[in-house]
């Protein structure tokens, strides 16, 4: 985990879940500037699925002060790790191949992308977490998914509290921000804050709208808000085939509602 830093005051944008989406990128980058903010970060799941990985990487570099941190499909993107099904799910179970070889297509597909482009290695470098010492006192921790794992059931009220309690124990902060999940809350369980951003692409339940959360930090306390910024959901479907990705079909299902 990096080191705290103090702080008098912050206005941070806190965004996730890019997924190679530069359209729905441009359109949240633009709420941010617009909104004011003294600091963006971004929590991970920067470039697959979706068909503009450099074009992410490229734009959220120019952004002024951002910090970054790695989500598990940028993990899957540059270790070889995959999500399920795996090759034994898929043995096991003949219907999950087509699956399977989506899956396999398109993290190979994000990789070659990256790796040509010079970035694997960059992706590589970044860290499970960020740390901030916030003007209430808070001590601020941003995840992916949770403190633990990068692809656990995340930040959401309705996993088992118990569940949730054993991954944040000894997390040393009393809010922690995270996404993964693409479902933007804020709530409470046992000493912890939990803020969930939502996701920069396709979030859910049923608005495709582009999600993020805003955090205004003061001596007072800290408020959220969880911004939603329409985008032109038809030109991320078109660019897939312009950008010539392997598996368009099985992409396009993630950006609708």
């Amino acid at each position: 985990m990096q080191q705290s830093e103090a702080v008098d005051a912050v206005r941070l944008a806190c965004i996730s879940d890019i997924h190679g989406n530069v359209v729905a990128l441009d359109a949240v980058l633009e709420d941010v500037r617009r909104r004011g903010v003294d600091e963006v970060w971004a929590l991970g799941d920067l470039v697959a699925l979706g068909p503009h990985p450099i074009e992410v990487l490229e734009r959220l570099a120019d952004v002024p002060s951002i910090r970054f941190l790695s989500g598990n499909t940028d993990r899957y993107t540059v270790t070889g790790d995959r999500p399920p099904p795996s090759p034994e799910d898929a043995a096991a179970h003949p219907s999950l191949v087509p699956v399977l070889a989506e899956v396999a297509s398109s993290f190979s597909w994000t990789a070659g992308m990256v790796t040509a482009a010079g970035w694997a290695d960059w992706l590589r470098a970044l860290p499970a977490s960020l740390r901030l010492r916030l003007p209430s006192g808070d001590e601020l921790l941003g995840v992916h998914a949770d403190p633990v794992r990068d692809d656990s059931e995340g930040l959401h009220p309705g996993r088992d509290a118990d569940d949730l309690l054993g991954a944040l124990e000894g997390c040393e902060a009393t809010i922690v921000v995270g996404a993964h999940t693409h479902l933007a809350c804020d709530f409470v369980v046992g000493p912890y804050r939990c803020v969930n951003a939502g996701s920069v692409s396709n979030p859910r339940p049923g608005d495709v709208r582009a999600s993020y959360a805003l955090l205004t930090a003061t001596v007072d306390g800290v408020t959220v808000e969880h911004p939603r910024v329409a985008y032109d959901v038809g030109a991320v479907v078109d660019g897939l085939t312009r950008q010539g990705h392997p598996a368009p079909s099985w992409i396009a299902a993630h950006f609708g509602p």
